[in-house]
């Protein structure tokens, strides 16, 4: 919702009325932003969710409040400047491949371990 709310304020800001998706570099950045970390967020929660159930809801619970910081991190960082978003871009996605291996841990040991 802070970031939706982040691009309504750019369209203001700088007079982009919807549909519209281009215009000022800032409110482009700020729109591209949004739209990633939405793109993202059907995976984080699923793994999260599958996380938490499988292997322990304390480890995924820290993973998720982190992945949370760190895409907050690359929407600052994007809004600045194109470059300010690799950084956490890629914190995140190392989150998002750990949650991919607790999500395989935990389901492998539901499954297989008696």
């Amino acid at each position: 919702a802070y970031f939706a709310l982040q691009v309504i304020y750019a369209r203001r800001k700088h007079k982009i009325s919807p549909p519209e998706t281009t215009g000022h570099p800032e409110f482009e950045r700020i729109f591209r932003a949004q739209a990633n970390c939405s793109e993202y967020f059907p995976i984080f929660i699923s793994l999260l969710w599958v996380a938490g159930i499988f292997f322990h809801q304390g480890v995924a619970a820290v993973c998720g409040l982190l992945y949370l910081y760190t895409r907050f991190k690359y929407f600052q960082g994007y809004a600045l400047a194109a470059q300010g978003r690799l950084g956490p871009l890629y914190a995140s996605a190392r989150l998002l491949w750990l949650l991919v291996g607790l999500a395989v841990a935990g389901l492998l040991a539901h499954f297989l371990l008696p």
